[in-house]
């Protein structure tokens, strides 16, 4: 085996070593400056009370492998009076209590959900 062949190949070796924890710093990095926009930008906005339509919920399970824990995400889409539709991320509490086709009053900070008063139907 020629020598230029292993040097290459250590080359190759230490440039990945030095490139791939920076790419993953970057990705961290660049997930917590996302994170902290939203953040600061859900608690700039006004609080908002509409009147609203639930109509799809759904929910994302992620890990569980191996000797980890499952985390799942619960997230319902509202319809607006104004037909505008905006999906929010809630617990599963509050997602449990939501059924398709509710209608009532939906108050929500930015992109951030606060609650949901169904509306009481006339007896």
């Amino acid at each position: 085996m020629p020598m230029d062949s292993v040097s290459t190949g250590f080359d190759l070796f230490n440039t990945m070593v030095v490139i791939v924890p920076i790419i993953i710093i970057g990705v961290f990095v660049f997930m917590l400056i996302k994170g902290l926009g939203e953040w600061s930008s859900n608690n700039q906005s006004a609080i908002l009370t509409v009147p609203a339509e639930v109509v799809t919920k759904r929910s994302r399970t992620s890990g569980g492998a191996g000797d980890s824990s499952a985390r799942t995400s619960y997230y319902v889409t509202f319809q607006l009076d104004s037909g505008d539709r905006m999906e929010l991320k809630m617990n599963g509490k509050e997602y449990g209590m939501l059924a398709e086709e509710d209608l009532g009053t939906l108050t929500f900070q930015g992109t951030r959900y606060q609650g949901f008063e169904r509306r009481k139907l006339a007896e």
